[in-house]
C-alpha cells in the first residue's frame, strides 16, 4: 500500500511538472504576441503658428498653445503630447499638466518604412536613465529596464523594435518581450509581403562578424533560427507567396544556392541565381553558362546556354546553334523564336507578341487559337472580354475579343479605376476626363477634373461641379455619400451654398466653390480666390482669407487648415504664407 502511495505522488508530480511546462510555454508564447493599436478617430492635431508648435482638438480648440519648437503626438486618440523646447523634452496631457515626470527624456518611437498617416508606435515610449534607454507605456508602466543603447522602430514591422546593447542588436516587441537576442551585428526584415497579412510573415536576416568577415543567417517570423549565420550573402525570394515556406538565395564562398526552410534545395555551386515569378523557375549560372532549375530543386534546362531570356510563359535559351524555346516545365516548345506569350488574369486569353517585323500584339486562346490578330503596338487585358490597345500614334482605346471597337482609339490615357469596373480616360489637348461604366457607356465627362476614390465612392470635380459614383457607376447624390451630415453643398447660377436634408437653403449661394462637411463638422468655402471655413450650423468660422494650393480641396478644423508635408506628417495652421 505504501508503494502505491509513493507511485501516486510521483505520478502527480510528473503531471504537475508537465502541466507547469505547458503553462510556461503558453505564457512565453503569449508574451511574444502583441497587438498593434488601431486608431478609430483623431482627437488631437499638431498646430503650427509662427514656426512654433502646439496642439488643437477636433473642434479646433487650442489644447497646448504654440510655444514649442516641436510637438509629437504618438497616438491622436490619446492626450499624450511630447513637447520639445531647446534641449528640454516634456510630456503634457490635455490640461497642460506635465506627466510621466518620474522618467527622463520620454520620447515616441518613429515607425520606419510603414505606409500610414500615423508616424509613431501608438502605445509605447522610450525613457532615458543613466545613459541607457528603456520602454514604458502611456500610463507610465515600465515595460523594460533602461538597459539599451538604442531603441528604434524596426522597418516594416509595427509593434516590433530594434534594440542595441553592447554594440549588438536584437528585437523586442511593444510588450518589452525579447523576440531576438541582442547578439547580432545587424538585423534586417526580409521584405516578404502579402496583401492580406502585410509583413506579418516576414522574417529577419541577421549577421555576425567573424575573422573572415560578416556572415548572414535567417530567423523566421516566429523567432526560430532557420539558417545559421554562415552565408556571405542572403536574401529571401519574396515573390514566392507562401506563408509556410521560406525560400532563400544564399552565397557561400562566392557560390550561390537556394534553401527551402532549413534544407538545401539547390546546392551552392552557381555563380548567380535569379528567380522568375511568372514561371516559378530559377535561372542558374555556372562558368558563364545558364540553365533552369524548378522549385523542387530539379535541373530542367541544362546549364549549357550562353544566355536565357524569359518573356511571358516561355524560356528562350541561346547558344552557338541558335535559340531553343522551352516551356516552364523544361520541355521544348513548338513555337517561333520571334514570338512571346503572356498570361492574363483570365485563363481564356493569352497575349501574343510577334517581334519578327517590329513588335506587334494580339490575343490567342488557351488552346493556341488566334482571337485577335497581331497588329497593335500595345495590348493589355482589361476585364471580361475587353482589351486596351494602342495604335502607331500612341493613342489608346478599348476593343472586345471580336475586335469590335468599344472605345475609339483616340485617348492619351485609358485605365481601370482601382477596385472598380469603371474606366477613366483622358484627352490631354482638351483637358477632358471621361468615365465609362462596365458596358462602356459614358457616365461622366468633365474638363480640368480631379478624381478621387474614397472608400466605396468615386468623386470627380472641378470649379463648377462635383459628382459622385459608386463602384458600379451609379451616380449618387451628396446626401447619399455624406448621409450623416446636416448640411450639403449645392450650386445655383454658378455660386455655391448649403442646403439641409430637405433641400431648404441654409447658407446663401455666395461662394465660388465649397467642400462638403468633413468628419469634424467643418466645410471649406472659397470666395474671390481665397478660402475660409464654416461650421455645421452654417456659421462662418473663418472668413475666406487664405490663398491655398489647390491640388486637393482644403481641409479645415475651426480656423485652421491642414498642411501635408510628406512621410505621413500633417499639421494645422492659420498662416497665410
Amino acid at each position: 500500500m505504501k508503494k502505491i502511495y509513493i507511485i501516486g505522488i510521483v505520478v502527480v508530480c510528473i503531471i504537475i511538472a508537465i502541466a507547469t511546462g505547458i503553462v510556461y510555454h503558453m505564457v512565453v508564447e503569449n508574451e511574444k504576441k502583441y497587438e498593434v493599436a488601431q486608431v478609430k478617430q483623431y482627437n488631437y492635431f499638431v498646430l503650427k503658428e509662427n514656426n512654433l508648435n502646439g496642439v488643437i482638438d477636433k473642434k479646433g480648440n487650442t489644447i497646448i498653445p504654440a510655444n514649442y519648437d516641436d510637438i509629437k503626438i504618438p497616438n491622436p486618440e490619446k492626450a499624450v503630447f511630447v513637447c520639445y523646447q531647446g534641449d528640454t523634452v516634456k510630456v503634457l496631457n490635455e490640461t497642460k499638466q506635465e506627466i510621466l515626470t518620474e522618467y527622463q527624456k520620454v520620447e515616441p518611437i518613429r515607425l520606419k518604412n510603414i505606409a500610414s498617416n500615423l508616424m509613431y508606435e501608438k502605445t509605447v515610449l522610450t525613457y532615458l536613465e543613466n545613459g541607457k534607454y528603456g520602454l514604458i507605456d502611456f500610463s507610465g508602466k515600465k515595460l523594460t529596464k533602461a538597459i539599451y543603447d538604442e531603441i528604434t522602430g524596426l522597418p516594416y514591422k509595427e509593434g516590433e523594435l530594434l534594440v542595441k546593447k553592447d554594440e549588438q542588436y536584437g528585437v523586442i516587441n511593444i510588450k518589452g518581450k525579447e523576440l531576438i537576442k541582442t547578439v547580432y551585428e545587424k538585423i534586417t526584415v526580409d521584405g516578404y509581403y502579402t496583401d492580406i497579412n502585410q509583413y506579418s510573415y516576414s522574417g529577419y536576416i541577421v549577421s555576425v562578424k567573424t575573422e573572415e568577415g560578416y556572415r548572414y543567417g535567417y530567423i523566421d517570423c516566429e523567432g526560430k533560427m532557420i539558417l545559421k549565420p554562415e552565408y556571405n550573402e542572403l536574401s529571401r525570394i519574396t515573390e514566392i507567396e507562401d506563408n509556410q515556406n521560406v525560400y532563400m538565395i544564399g552565397a557561400k564562398n562566392g557560390q550561390y544556392g537556394v534553401t527551402k526552410n532549413e534544407k538545401d534545395l539547390v546546392n551552392n555551386e552557381y555563380q548567380s541565381i535569379r528567380y522568375d515569378s511568372v514561371n516559378n523557375v530559377l535561372v542558374v549560372e555556372k562558368s558563364k553558362k545558364y540553365g533552369i532549375v524548378n522549385l523542387d530543386g530539379k535541373l530542367i534546362v541544362p546549364v549549357e546556354y550562353n544566355q536565357i531570356d524569359i518573356t511571358g510563359v516561355y524560356l528562350y535559351a541561346q547558344n552557338e546553334q541558335g535559340t531553343t524555346v522551352y516551356n516552364s516545365n523544361g520541355t521544348q516548345a513548338n513555337i517561333d523564336t520571334n514570338v512571346a506569350i503572356l498570361n492574363t488574369s483570365n485563363e481564356k486569353y493569352r497575349i501574343r507578341i510577334n517581334n519578327e517585323n517590329g513588335t506587334k500584339y494580339g490575343v490567342i486562346g488557351k488552346e493556341g487559337q488566334q482571337i485577335i490578330e497581331e497588329k497593335y503596338n500595345y495590348l493589355e487585358y482589361l476585364f471580361e472580354n475587353y482589351f486596351i490597345v494602342s495604335n502607331e500614334k500612341s493613342k489608346l482605346g478599348i476593343i472586345d475579343d471580336k475586335e469590335n471597337q468599344k472605345l475609339e482609339v483616340k485617348y492619351d490615357s485609358v485605365q481601370k479605376i482601382q477596385d472598380t469596373d469603371l474606366i477613366q480616360v483622358t484627352i490631354t489637348e482638351s483637358k477632358t476626363t471621361q468615365i465609362f461604366d462596365k458596358q462602356m457607356k459614358s457616365i461622366c465627362e468633365m474638363q480640368d477634373a480631379k478624381l478621387e476614390k474614397t472608400g466605396e465612392y468615386i468623386k470627380i470635380y472641378n470649379e463648377q461641379e462635383t459628382r459622385y459614383f459608386d463602384k458600379d457607376g451609379k451616380e449618387l447624390k451628396n446626401t447619399q455619400v455624406y448621409s450623416t451630415n446636416k448640411l450639403f453643398a449645392k450650386e445655383e447660377n454658378g455660386k455655391w451654398g448649403f442646403v439641409d436634408n430637405n433641400g431648404q437653403k441654409v447658407v446663401e449661394y455666395t461662394y465660388d466653390k465649397v467642400t462638403e462637411f468633413n468628419d469634424y463638422g467643418f466645410a471649406a468655402v472659397k470666395k474671390d480666390g481665397k478660402w475660409g471655413s464654416i461650421n455645421e450650423q452654417g456659421q462662418v468660422v473663418q472668413e475666406p482669407i487664405y490663398e491655398l494650393n489647390e491640388d486637393t480641396e482644403p481641409f479645415f478644423i475651426g480656423i485652421y487648415y491642414q498642411i501635408k508635408y510628406g512621410f505621413g506628417e500633417v499639421y494645422f495652421t492659420n498662416s497665410n504664407s
